[in-house]
């Protein structure tokens, strides 16, 4: 993991907010950027990250590690009804995948919905 690899969060901001998107650094507290378009979030979030740190060590402050790396192993056991289980096999082994992959690929798309709706 890179030095600036900190997981964020983006939401769009409202008329009365002033438009566009905000994007906010989850482990270093105050880092905040916005932009016009999610890109313009992204890249100005990036350029606050460095900024943060860069300032954080100037102050001899402690900066936080990026909480993805620390704290997430990529799995975790996840219990549903029979008939759930089932019904995703099934379609895993008609899309010609693994029951793990296809169920990866279904969250990864709710979530990016979701991040794109919010």
């Amino acid at each position: 993991m890179k030095k600036f690899d900190y997981p964020i969060s983006i939401r769009p901001l409202s008329k009365e907010e002033g438009g566009g998107y905000v994007a906010e650094a989850l482990d270093l507290p105050g880092c905040i950027a916005d932009g016009e378009s999610v890109e313009e979030a992204v890249i100005e979030i990036k350029s606050a990250i460095k900024s943060w740190i860069k300032t954080a060590e100037e102050f001899g402050d402690p900066i936080p590690k990026p909480s993805v790396a620390e704290n997430y192993s990529g799995q975790w056991r996840l219990r549903v009804p029979k008939s759930l289980h089932a019904a995703l096999a099934l379609q895993a082994k008609e899309e010609g995948v693994s029951l793990n992959t296809f169920a990866a690929t279904l969250l990864a798309e709710g979530i990016g919905r979701k991040l794109t709706v919010c």
